[in-house]
């Protein structure tokens, strides 16, 4: 392996300890009890070291690179592909990589959760995401991410499908297919929302 090899594997393994650190500092003493001197020590790193990784611990626990991004899996599709099949299959892919780490994600939705002072942070990061796929989207159909409604509104609807289907996953223990979930909810949308049978015995 090269010297620059060597350095980026470096980087990543100190990315993946501060992730791993908090994480597990955020389960032990709940989230707003743990501070960046806490995680630094955990990972066996300074202070300094931790800030060369990571603006904050939020950024620490959310955007970990533990989770592979939505746009370049979009982006591996066939340009020839149509678009909500291009999104359908780059979800999947997306979902395939996330569940290789299903019990990670399961620990960091529990905190989060638990954590009211993490959701502006979320939502934070989901408005960064669902912009960079707006753009995306754009690029892909030839439409301006500015001007026209269309590459916002299929971010915006893609991003609320995959966060609901991974609640529903959360919620459900786990245990659910998220690819099933999913689909059900990509289907949902595609069919026009219709009103649903209400399950017995719900009013």
């Amino acid at each position: 392996m090269t010297t620059t090899g060597l350095r980026e594997r470096k980087k990543a393994d100190t990315r993946a300890a501060l992730a791993d650190a908090v994480l597990r500092l955020a389960e032990e003493r709940g989230f707003d009890h743990v501070t960046v001197e806490d995680v630094a020590t955990a990972a066996g790193v300074s202070y300094r070291t931790f800030f060369n990784h990571f603006a904050s611990k939020e950024e620490a626990l959310l955007q970990p690179d533990r989770g592979p991004r939505l746009v370049d899996l979009l982006a591996e599709q066939g340009p020839d592909v149509p678009l909500l099949t291009a999104l359908r299959a780059a979800l999947h892919a997306c979902l395939d990589r996330l569940q290789a780490d299903g019990d990670t994600w399961r620990r960091v939705f529990a905190v989060v959760i638990a954590t009211p002072s993490l959701l502006p942070r979320l939502v934070e990061t989901g408005s960064a995401d669902e912009r960079e796929l707006a753009l995306a989207v754009a690029a892909r159909t030839g439409l301006d991410a500015e001007a026209d409604l269309h590459p916002g509104l299929v971010a915006a609807v893609v991003s609320t499908v995959l966060r609901v289907s991974l609640w529903r996953w959360h919620s459900a223990g786990a245990t659910a297919s998220l690819h099933g979930l999913l689909d059900e909810a990509l289907d949902a949308v595609v069919d026009g929302l219709p009103t649903p049978t209400p399950r017995r015995g719900t009013p």
